[in-house]
Parts: C-alpha cells; structure tokens; sequence
C-alpha cells in the first residue's frame, strides 16, 4: 500500500510539474500590468539580476585565482537543500545563501566548460554578459513602464542585439571555427532563453493576482521549471492553433 501511495504522489507531483493553471488568453495579454503584480514582478527580476551577478563573480574568480574546485561545487549542491528547509519567513538569510549557491556555482561551472570544452577562460565569463544584461534590461523596463508588449519588447531587442554584436565581434578575434560555432549556438540559446523569461514572467503575473509571490522560490523556479513551463506553453499555443483551424 505505501508503495502504490509513493507511486501515486509521484504522478500527480509530475503531472502538476507540466500543467500550470494559466491559459493561453493569460499568455497572450497585454493589457497594463496592476501595481502590486507588477511590484513582484520587479522583485523577482530584482533578485534574478543579483543571482546571476554572483554567478558572474564567481566565474570571474575562476578566471583570476581558479576558484572552482571541491569545495565550490560540493558548497553550491548542499545551498540548494538548505534553500528548501529554511524557512520563508527568513528572507535575508535565504537571499544571502541564494547568492552564496550562485557564486559557488559560477566558478564550477566555468571550470567544467574550460574543461569539457576547452574554452578560454575569458569567453566563458563574457558569455555571461548576455544574460545578465538582459535581466537588468526586464528590471529597468518593469520600472520605468506597466505596459506589458513595451517591457517584454525592449527586453527581448536590447540584449539580443548586443549578444548578437558580441558574437560577431569574437568571431573576428577568434581563429578557431569550432568555438565559433559553438558561440553562436550559445547565443540561439540565450535568446531562447530571454523568450522563456517571457513566458514565466506571465505566470508571475497571474499568482500574483491571487497570493504573495516568494520571490527567492520564483528565482530558483527560472531555473528548475524551465522544461514544465515550455511544455506548457507549446501545448497550449498548439490547441490554440488546432481551435482555430476547427474554427475555420
């Protein structure tokens, strides 16, 4: 019997992953977003931005004193439990651990790219600047304007333009056709990435219409919901489409 339970709360626990309890006509709104979502919005940005500000450090520490090692790795797998049993109430000290996994994670993960890949030590930290940039960008814009098409708009140009420009910039200065080519697909998918943000920063808006967003939690979920969420959305982009040829 304990067995048949522990089944059947992994598949509701699994079902609930890829099912999220926006629709299609929440994805697509782009009316003016209210106050207080639009407040949790900017927190979550807000905290995103500093999270991949340490991870930047910790990469750039990689790059300067070789960082990474043993203990970074092994410090940033033991914050990701410590973030789930501390308590909400606790926001600073889950704020500062936050930081701590980012940056210990920064300097590990620049020491498997330079070993899988071989990759200079430089361009993995300048790879960074995208995705940092483009978090500050959605920041500033959720500041300066409620207008959802204007924030996403902005944000998904800016950055896009400027990794685009980087790109061609480090092929000019890199020799080697083989991490040409893998720069270039890491930049299709940092910009598949910014689309993401998008998308989750519409189901933000939407819990933010009935509880209090726990924005440390929203952070790690950027990371840890990506494919549920994507899931979700093709899903539902594909039974709109399949509504509309009915329709037709």
């Amino acid at each position: 019997m304990k067995f048949t339970n522990m089944k059947l709360q992994a598949r509701k626990a699994v079902r609930a992953y890829f099912v999220r309890n926006w629709t299609i006509e929440d994805l697509m709104n782009n009316d003016e977003i209210p106050e207080h979502a639009c407040a949790s919005l900017r927190t979550v940005y807000l905290t995103l931005l500093c999270a991949l500000w340490s991870f930047s450090f910790g990469s750039f520490l990689q790059l300067i004193w070789e960082a990474g090692g043993r203990f970074t790795v092994l410090s940033s797998v033991a914050s990701l439990p410590c973030l789930y049993f501390i308590s909400p109430l606790r926001v600073r000290t889950r704020v500062s651990l936050l930081m701590f996994a980012a940056c210990n994670m920064g300097a590990s993960f620049g020491l498997y790219i330079e070993y899988l890949f071989g990759m200079n030590q430089i361009l993995v930290v300048s790879l960074y600047a995208g995705p940092t940039l483009a978090i500050g960008t959605f920041w500033i814009e959720s500041l300066l304007s409620r207008e959802r098409r204007e924030i996403y708009i902005n944000c998904l140009t800016y950055p896009f333009s400027l990794m685009l420009a980087t790109y061609v910039v480090r092929t000019f200065e890199v020799i080697n056709i083989h991490v040409a080519h893998w720069m270039l697909k890491v930049c299709v998918v940092l910009a598949l990435f910014l689309g993401y943000v998008v998308v989750y920063s519409q189901e933000i808006l939407y819990d933010a219409n009935f509880r209090e967003i726990n924005f440390v939690n929203r952070t790690l979920t950027i990371f840890f919901h990506l494919p549920g969420i994507v899931v979700h959305a093709a899903r539902l982009c594909v039974g709109a489409n399949i509504e509309q040829h009915r329709q037709n």
